[in-house]
């Protein structure tokens, strides 16, 4: 057995890490190596942060705290850092402060970088250093993040918690991160909420405001439900759990009766809850394979099984995750129908996730799919999945965000202190096309609050080509399109956004096909992923005016034609930012009636 003491000295510290506050005496952490990659730091607590050296694409090494010979918390699965260090997380150690505890680490061996690297202090420097992360957009502070959970609004906040991995940025250890907002633009990281447990990892799943204290753990209580995820020896297993919060979700308290639903199946998770007024009861939906099942409760904590949805229903190439159901309004009439939106990876339309909806009635116990035949697609792109929709939002709104990655490459995108954007905020409505009903999705009305400097561009027309030189001075890559297009006799109309070096996304209006379709294929960094360079296409129903709003936030693109008829969201990773566009036509040319562009802030 070797043993080793690194001595970290506060004045090194801040200057490699820019910290502002670091623990002011020396402090000395003694490391114990022993066989099979068996690791002891031990430590008396001068600071909150024991900070840890991640690189991403290391074997997980299992971290936990032990104290008075006992292990503390559940064991953390972190990609300690072995040749190189891609970014840093904090492991939390306030808890323990003035204490002498050990740190066991297993599975990373004694010439591991990560040993130069650990270090102590009492801040972590959560400042942006990553190029391609969003202005506008929501994103964790630092960490992975995937499916938006628990989203409720209430006196006057917006709460968004989400599937998070504190240790590194890819999957894993998931938790649930907590994020709040008074705009639905600009987010406040309020670190984490929910953490594993004896029953497993926090999955996906929803909260509610609990107004009549159903429940009984007070009026206005917040009730998080979650998916308990255990990896056991013989397997995994999935049950519902649930905790309460008397602090509006900044703590919660989790139910001493949980699990409060468990199966036999194998794939059991995601539960969305919500009050169904006519039958005065709560409902709870959950993904169950490729299948989904509905419950009932008038407490909360006692479920009954009612039904089942989805044989021979909509899309079937992967699970089914992450589902909603939602009664909306549709437009131009005092209609009013059920959607059940359901996730599905893979499976989605040009590979990989995306999220299919069914609309038809829901009567408190059963759910029927009144367009049996056809499979409808929330967004057209390949980056909008596990989308849900906020409880007790205001003004009888129903206000949805996704999460705007793909499996096929999420924990490869070229970012290293966090992973993860969520979707711009939309507004859900029903509209009636054919005879069939349509899910409209409408950049939520806040988004025009983020509106800064404006650019018009004189209604111009495209016989041949043309190009706009240059959208915005000091473009930081984050601004708002808007565009309306007399189509005239045209068949095709292009536009593409481009840089000075090259890079470029091409979308184009094929009107033969009915088809808004877009090419990211040459839009700037492709190469970490196969599955990354694409041809996306979506349905278009439009006459002779055509109306698109693009949100460009320097890594992604979402296009709302027809006032949210068609969704189109792609992640892109430009060299610099997109600040030319260009116009070609294929028959008679058209015009460009209306040109605006916003810079978002």
């Amino acid at each position: 057995m070797k043993k080793y003491t690194y001595t970290l000295k506060a004045v090194f510290l801040s200057i490699l890490l820019g910290m502002t506050s670091i623990s002011q005496a020396d402090s000395s952490l003694t490391v114990r190596h022993l066989v099979n990659e068996q690791n002891i730091v031990s430590l008396n607590v001068t600071a909150k942060f024991l900070i840890l050296p991640v690189q991403d694409d290391a074997p997980e090494s299992k971290v936990c705290i032990v104290k008075d010979n006992e292990q503390r918390g559940t064991l953390m699965n972190v990609r300690l850092a072995r040749e190189r260090v891609d970014s840093y997380v904090p492991f939390i150690l306030s808890d323990y402060k003035g204490q002498q505890i050990s740190v066991d680490i297993q599975g990373l061996p004694a010439d591991a970088v990560c040993w130069k690297e650990l270090k102590l202090a009492d801040s972590f420097d959560m400042s942006n250093k990553e190029t391609f992360r969003p202005v506008y957009h929501h994103t964790p502070a630092y960490g992975w993040m995937n499916d938006p959970n628990g989203m409720f609004y209430k006196d006057g906040v917006y709460h968004l918690f989400f599937q998070y991995n504190p240790y590194g940025s890819v999957w894993g250890n998931m938790h649930w991160g907590h994020s709040t907002s008074s705009d639905l633009i600009h987010w406040n990281f309020e670190g984490v909420s929910i953490v594993p447990d004896a029953w497993g990892a926090i999955f996906s799943g929803s909260c509610v405001v609990d107004h009549n204290n159903t429940a009984g753990f007070g009026k206005d209580a917040v009730i998080a439900f979650y998916t308990s995820a255990k990896s056991t020896p013989w397997g995994d297993v999935q049950s519902e759990s649930m905790a309460y919060s008397l602090d509006n979700g900044k703590t919660f308290v989790k139910y001493a009766g949980n699990p409060i639903i468990t199966s036999l199946e194998k794939d059991f998770r995601d539960p969305k809850v919500f009050w169904y007024a006519p039958g005065k009861h709560w409902v709870m939906i959950l993904a169950v394979g490729q299948h989904m099942e509905l419950y009932s409760s008038v407490n909360l904590k006692d479920w009954k099984k009612e039904s089942e949805f989805g044989k021979m229903q909509g899309a079937h190439g992967g699970v089914w995750e992450c589902p909603d159901l939602i009664e909306l309004p549709v437009e131009g009439s005092r209609e009013k129908k059920w959607v059940l939106i359901c996730n599905i990876n893979p499976g989605g339309p040009f590979g990989g996730s995306a999220a299919q909806y069914f609309v038809g009635s829901f009567d408190g116990k059963t759910f029927v799919n009144e367009s049996p035949v056809q499979t409808k697609w929330m967004d057209w792109g390949k980056d909008n999945y596990a989308t849900v929709t906020w409880n007790n939002a205001p003004d009888g709104r129903c206000i949805a965000l996704g999460w705007m990655s793909n499996w096929q490459y999420a924990n490869n995108v070229p970012t290293r202190q966090y992973r993860s954007a969520n979707t711009i905020a939309r507004d859900l409505t029903l509209y009636k096309a054919g005879g069939e009903f349509y899910l409209k999705s409408t950049p939520s009305r806040e988004m025009k609050q983020a509106r800064g400097e404006k650019v018009s561009v004189p209604s111009f027309k495209v016989a041949d080509s043309y190009k706009i030189e240059s959208l915005l001075k000091d473009n930081n890559g984050a601004y708002e399109i808007e565009m309306e297009i007399q189509v005239a006799d045209a068949s095709k109309i292009s536009l593409n956004l481009q840089n000075e070096k090259g890079e470029q996304v091409s979308m184009y209006y094929d009107l033969l096909r009915k088809q808004f379709v877009m090419d990211r294929s040459k839009s700037g960094k492709v190469d970490f992923s196969n599955d990354f360079p694409a041809v996306t296409a979506a349905p278009v129903h439009a006459g002779k005016t055509l109306r698109l709003r693009l949100f460009v936030d320097r890594s992604s693109i979402e296009a709302f034609g027809e006032d949210g008829k068609f969704v189109m969201t792609n992640l892109v990773f430009p060299s610099s930012p997109y600040n030319q566009m260009s116009f070609g036509t294929e028959g008679s040319g058209y015009t460009v009636s209306s040109f605006n562009v916003y810079k978002l802030r």
